[in-house]
């Protein structure tokens, strides 16, 4: 169900999805990834949705808004923008992920004991 890309995903940037943050843009960023992922760290505001869940999960997304959507490399989030944009949703995938955000040196918060 989540794996057949018929649509164009369109990727943002660290950098611009930090832009996008820092100037108060109302956007709504989702992490992909599983719960022991996220407990590790995650993009300060982000909710929490395992792609294996998000079919059953979609209610808890805003329609009027853009939906950034993260995993730890691209992959995921990739298959979850293309589920969601054949739902109706408008979304971006962050490239390269977490990894990426990391390596462009941007805030994320830590929940790990």
């Amino acid at each position: 169900m989540f794996y057949n890309n018929n649509f164009s995903v369109e990727n943002i940037r660290p950098d611009q999805l930090n832009e996008k943050i820092e100037s108060g843009e109302d956007i709504f960023i989702l992490d992909v990834r599983t719960p022991g992922e996220n407990a590790v760290q995650a993009i300060k505001g982000s909710h929490l949705i395992p792609l294996q869940e998000l079919g059953h999960r979609m209610d808890e997304l805003p329609k009027d808004k853009d939906i950034v959507v993260y995993c730890r490399i691209g992959s995921r989030s990739a298959s979850a923008c293309a589920f969601l944009a054949r739902q109706g949703f408008t979304v971006k995938n962050l490239e390269g992920g977490i990894m990426l955000w990391n390596m462009a040196g941007n805030a994320v918060m830590t929940r790990a004991s």
